[in-house]
């Protein structure tokens, strides 16, 4: 929980930051906001670690095959990181782009989805018979 709050202090106090350096240069502030997301990311990765770890055990004593989980984390991967993306484009006065990164994203995550479609399709079938 105290991660939260860690996190948070640091995305206000990058906004801030960006803020007022914006007023003078609007690509360093975009570059203030990026070292952020960056650092973000870096504080974030240990604590990764340990939730890739977990889902992974829970994926082998679920009985499910690891083959069906991998395309739900690839997909909540690329969300998080279209999102992201998305909102810098946004930020930086790239709406254009951010709706781009918007659809890429929607197209990824359908291609990453689709041998979980086809396990699905292929048991509707089987029950069909």
């Amino acid at each position: 929980m105290e991660q939260v709050f860690q996190i948070t202090a640091l995305c206000v106090v990058g906004a801030l930051l960006a803020v007022v350096v914006r007023r003078g240069s609007s690509e360093l502030a975009l570059l203030l906001t990026l070292a952020a997301v960056a650092a973000v990311l870096l504080y974030l990765a240990g604590a990764l670690e340990e939730l890739l770890s977990f889902l992974t055990e829970l994926g082998e004593r679920s009985g499910v095959s690891q083959e069906l989980f991998i395309p739900l984390y690839k997909t909540v991967g690329i969300a998080l990181v279209v999102k992201v993306g998305s909102t810098l484009c946004r930020d930086a006065g790239e709406s254009a782009l951010g709706a781009v990164v918007e659809t890429a994203g929607a197209v990824c995550a359908l291609l990453v989805a689709l041998p979980l479609l086809r396990a699905v399709l292929t048991l509707l079938l089987e029950l069909m018979k």
